[in-house]
């Protein structure tokens, strides 16, 4: 094969990694994986087939696949104390349909938290699959409080009487009671699926109350605060495990992505060590501090806080969409996305709302003063949309954060 190379992706890649080194990351599903993860995810083990399990494939020359695949299994029920882990899935929302598929059965009634209030699309919107296949009717926030209110949702999961109910989200920056969906669920006969994305490494340091003990099945994402390769995985006790494998493979997917299970093996692997838990607690602390300095500066929160990795701005107070906050701070290096908020007036792509997190910026070395900081930055973007002096001076320290800062893997 002639050595070849393909110069116009080269630019783009050259482009993307410019973009990361030089802008300030405070989206919350967002994360920056260690050089260990992306050489797995970048190996050759891209070039094999394995479709199956592992001892129980359909392509020969798996050997070393199933070990691998074995340990990211192992890994991952050591690290969340769970009975049965699947690591196949693609992404979190696939995990979320096989989760279905393993549970319930097509047009069963689900009872979710809106997405509009927090949920994910996964959770029932009419434009997903999940909201095609399944019969979903969702919970919400207190319109004071603007956090759950369980004794709604119990009153709710009592008039429909659902099959499933889906505890999880997306935009949601409180503590989430598992314990307590556990005994909504009970008390209407449903089983409880925990959907863990965002709080996975929060829920594998003890620093947010686990879902396992409670959920009939647990999904999650490998690549927002759990810091690893993007992918899904699914937990349950053992008596689940074959139903949960068959929606898996052969129900949903063909041949596993086996050199993203190798990253996600590194990812488990990192998790488990001493000092994720360090970085876990930084999250939370900048999180929180961050927060409190926006208060501090007059943007509303939603929720008034935040319990977790996350905050969400409330923009109606300034007269602006989450479109145009979301564009403004991205001009001077500091990216978020648009969200919508509980009881929004304006549709999803405009929002009234911007997310933030700090998973990333605390895997940058960033601390408490760092994101004071930046903090105030937004702030001034967001009241003097118009002043061109003010964006240039934000920017330059923008550039100056992220030169003091550098991504880890790019320095290995």
């Amino acid at each position: 094969m002639a050595e070849t190379r393909d110069t116009e992706l080269e630019k783009y890649l050259e482009t993307e990694k410019r973009r990361q080194e030089n802008t300030i990351n405070l989206i919350a599903s967002e994360n920056y994986a260690s050089k260990a993860i992306l050489d797995a995810q970048g190996s050759w083990l891209t070039n094999k087939y394995a479709e199956g399990y592992p001892g129980r494939r359909y392509y020969g020359g798996c050997e070393a696949i199933d070990e691998i695949e074995k340990l990211a299994i192992q890994r991952s029920m050591k690290l969340f104390k769970a009975g049965h882990s699947n690591v196949q899935p693609h992404s979190g929302s696939q995990a979320n349909f096989a989760a279905y598929m393993a549970v319930i059965s097509p047009h069963d009634r689900v009872l979710s938290m809106s997405l509009s209030h927090g949920g994910h699309l996964t959770h029932g919107s009419a434009i997903n699959f999940s909201g095609v296949f399944y019969n979903f009717s969702y919970y919400g926030v207190d319109r004071k409080t603007e956090q759950l209110d369980y004794d709604q949702i119990e009153k709710l999961a009592k008039e429909f009487k659902p099959k499933l109910i889906v505890a999880g989200a997306s935009a949601y920056a409180r503590i989430i009671d598992f314990k307590t969906f556990r005994q909504i669920a009970d008390r209407v006969g449903a089983k409880l699926m925990a959907d863990m994305a965002h709080i996975a490494g929060m829920v594998a340091t003890g620093l947010h109350p686990s879902p396992v003990p409670y959920a009939d099945i647990i999904t999650s994402t490998t690549h927002k605060t759990l810091r690893g390769a993007r992918g899904g995985f699914i937990l349950c006790p053992e008596g689940l495990a074959a139903a949960v494998d068959a929606a898996v493979f052969p129900g949903l997917q063909g041949g596993p992505l086996e050199n993203i299970i190798a990253a996600k093996a590194v990812t488990f692997y990192e998790a488990l060590q001493p000092d994720f838990l360090e970085y876990q607690k930084a999250v939370l602390l900048n999180a929180k501090t961050m927060a409190g300095e926006l208060q501090r500066s007059g943007l509303r929160l939603v929720s008034g806080g935040t319990d977790n990795h996350m905050a969400l701005i409330d923009l109606t107070p300034l007269g602006i969409s989450g479109r145009i906050a979301e564009k403004a701070l991205e001009l001077v290096g500091i990216i978020v996305n648009r969200n919508s908020i509980p009881f929004d007036s304006h549709p999803p792509q405009i929002t009234s709302g911007i997310r933030i997190g700090t998973p990333a910026v605390t895997t940058r070395g960033m601390d408490t003063e760092d994101v004071k900081r930046l903090a105030q930055l937004i702030h001034q973007v967001l009241t003097n949309l118009g002043d061109e002096v003010i964006k240039r001076k934000v920017r330059r320290e923008v550039e100056e954060f992220c030169l003091r800062y550098p991504i880890p893997a790019f320095l290995e």
